[in-house]
């Protein structure tokens, strides 16, 4: 599985959420919502600290990274993150390799 952040994306996450280099940016499984692979989940993102990774891109010393317990959600599909830009907002894609 792969990590994929789009240049706008990353942008859009110094901007927004003032993330620095050093800094984490986790994805994760959060209940609630749904997503194209389970009902009642979602994906959930927050500035955290690592604790087990399972998947992890740097950018410009960010790190972006899904928790091994998390992997699950992604069911082995890699996460591209991207930028909405009429709407300046993140968009998902879930691509199989």
């Amino acid at each position: 599985m792969k990590l994929i952040i789009s240049d706008e994306a990353f942008q859009w996450f110094k901007r927004e959420m003032e993330v620095v280099q050093g800094k984490s940016i986790r994805f994760y499984a959060r209940y609630g919502g749904s997503s194209p692979f389970h009902e009642a989940f979602s994906l959930g993102m927050t500035q955290d600290e690592p604790h087990d990774i399972g998947v992890e891109t740097v950018k410009e010393g960010i790190h972006f990274y899904i928790e091994k317990d998390d992997l699950w959600f992604f069911n082995d599909h890699n996460l591209h993150v991207k930028l909405d830009v009429m709407m300046d907002e993140l968009k998902y894609d879930y691509i199989k390799e």
